[in-house]
């Protein structure tokens, strides 16, 4: 064995592979999630040559750009820019209180391994000391004491998860009609949203009548700009439904007309389906025929991973709206960049204070980027700002193109 002098010799096995480290890669935060990778991947198969693969990073100060100088000063200095690796989508559950909108968002949580199960095993402990044994899998969005005693989303929880193919923002939306503002404030930054409702005997007759939350959350969305949707008609496992296709084809031939007359188009950007948020049918899983054989469509996971990719405006002037703000060992705003990008180092201004502010850190998630482009849900780390000069609605500006009011 080769003593330790030789090894760190210059053609020792140590030394080898201490050259072969990467300085420019991210920093490594164990029990995190890996959402970034390098720019771009330059291709350098030939027939000839074995494949290969090389990683460009840019250089803010030497990216040559056709905007001139005002374009190059929305940009930080010495930044490694780093662009998604995959689309991401904003999606909000909307729908009557009860229908069981956290429920589903907590099984996807953990069908795309974002919640282990140990933590669903202990989520099911406690709240099966509180007589609420079939609430557990809410509580992985309804984090509040008071939420999970009471059995009601009281703001809009927030978590990730990834497919194959894209990486998604969920935002569970209160039902109750008590916290529409809340509501609200999630839907403005989707893009798209799904409308659950419940197909269990007298649930649904509930939340469509006159008074409940379907038909206002349904036109609030199309109201804040939102044009996807997708109806789960949740509940079909219930002692009252079992499964039964003319319960589900009635709640479908009374929610459509209405969606259409609010201004969906129901024949392209509206999908139905049937689900069960308890058990997990058809969330990614097909069941047998035996338990559905009338419904043999794609699951909600299958039909969000093949949605076609929304347009983003990431080489536009920066638009970041602002839906919340606090203080924890400095200033904290979170929402979403409508366009642009925003960047560790990066001067802002915040509309209509007209506050010049800069950005210290960049989150997505609880993990720390160096950048977020259009289509992010991000939280900013602010310098020279107090938690009450910012209000959700306000905008972070370029310094150089302030929005335009009407």
């Amino acid at each position: 064995m080769a003593s330790w002098e030789d090894q760190l010799g210059p053609n020792g096995s140590v030394t080898t592979k201490l050259s072969q480290l990467d300085v420019n890669a991210p920093e490594f935060i164990p029990g995190q999630p890996f959402y970034y990778k390098p720019t771009e991947l330059i291709s350098c198969n030939t027939e000839s040559e074995p494949s290969t693969q090389t990683v460009k990073f840019i250089n803010v100060l030497d990216e040559e750009t056709e905007a001139g100088p005002e374009k190059d000063e929305d940009l930080p200095k010495n930044t490694i820019a780093i662009a998604p690796d995959k689309d991401t989508l904003n999606l909000v559950f909307i729908g009557h209180v009860d229908a069981g909108k956290s429920t589903i968002g907590g099984h996807l949580l953990y069908l795309t391994d974002m919640v282990d199960k140990r933590t669903l095993e202990k989520y099911e402990r406690e709240a099966r000391e509180k007589n609420r044994e079939s609430w557990y899998l809410s509580w992985a969005l309804d984090t509040n004491p008071e939420e999970r005693d009471k059995g009601k989303t009281v703001e809009c929880g927030r978590a990730y998860f990834e497919t194959s193919k894209k990486r998604f923002v969920l935002i569970d939306a209160p039902g109750h009609k008590s916290f529409v503002p809340n509501m609200i404030s999630g839907a403005a930054i989707a893009d798209i949203a799904i409308l659950v409702i419940s197909a269990r005997r007298g649930e649904f007759e509930t939340g469509f009548d006159k008074g409940g939350q379907t038909r206002e959350h349904a036109l609030l969305v199309r109201t804040t700009g939102v044009k996807h949707l997708i109806v789960l008609v949740n509940k079909m496992d219930d002692p009252t439904v079992l499964w039964d296709e003319t319960r589900y084809m009635e709640c479908k031939d009374k929610i459509l007309p209405y969606l259409k007359k609010i201004g969906f188009d129901i024949k392209n950007d509206v999908y139905c389906m049937p689900c069960s948020g308890y058990n997990g049918a058809f969330l990614r899983d097909i069941p047998d025929e035996s338990v559905c054989s009338w419904y043999r469509g794609p699951s909600l996971l299958e039909h969000l991973d093949n949605l076609p990719s929304f347009p983003r405006n990431t080489d536009g002037p920066l638009r970041f709206t602002v839906t919340d703000r606090y203080k924890e060992m400095g200033t904290f705003a979170s929402g979403k960049v409508e366009s642009g990008s925003v960047s560790k180092g990066q001067t802002i201004v915040l509309l209509p204070n007209k506050l010049n502010v800069e950005v210290m850190q960049v989150y997505i998630g609880d993990v720390e980027v160096n950048c977020a482009s259009a289509g992010e849900h991000c939280k900013l780390k602010l310098r020279n700002i107090d938690e009450e000069d910012i209000n959700p609605g306000f905008c972070f500006c370029s310094p150089n193109n302030f929005c335009q009011s009407t």
